[in-house]
């Protein structure tokens, strides 16, 4: 089962603010899948500039989001330690809630195949049980730095 916080996350991911989207990973499992959330905050730096008089988060870091975790589930694999994983495309992408301060987005990303270097995921990301978004995605995953 995977379970980390945000120090952890940290160490998975090369994100950090103001990108860092995930605030924990609650569930899930290597390779598989992994379930997050994200608390969104007025202070979130998005909305000094994303309708600052009508705060929205932008559909962009939603599926930002599902796309980190999808990598925290694929990276959490032992052979993929120290890897990137980089956004390859978004396909499919719908909007269906607005998401606002005071909101918590679940994301869940389910890796529907694997090819090569290459993660095919499923994204989800909800409040409050209710659909905010869905997304098709593929992770590229980069080498370890150097």
């Amino acid at each position: 089962m995977l379970r980390l916080d945000s120090n952890q996350i940290a160490n998975v991911l090369p994100h950090r603010f103001p990108l860092a989207m995930v605030d924990r990973i609650v569930d899930g499992e290597e390779g598989e899948w992994a379930r997050g959330i994200k608390c969104v905050s007025v202070a979130d730096p998005a909305f000094m500039g994303h309708f600052p008089q009508y705060h929205v988060m932008p559909g962009v870091l939603i599926i930002e989001a599902l796309a980190q975790v999808a990598a925290v589930a694929m990276l959490s694999l032992p052979q993929n330690s120290g890897r990137i994983g980089f956004l390859g495309s978004v396909n499919k992408a719908r909007f269906r809630r607005q998401v606002t301060p005071g909101d918590v987005l679940t994301l869940e990303s389910r890796i529907v195949r694997v090819r090569g270097d290459f993660a095919f995921v499923e994204g989800v990301a909800c409040v409050d049980d209710e659909v905010a978004a869905t997304v098709e995605l593929a992770l590229a995953l980069g080498p370890v730095p150097e």
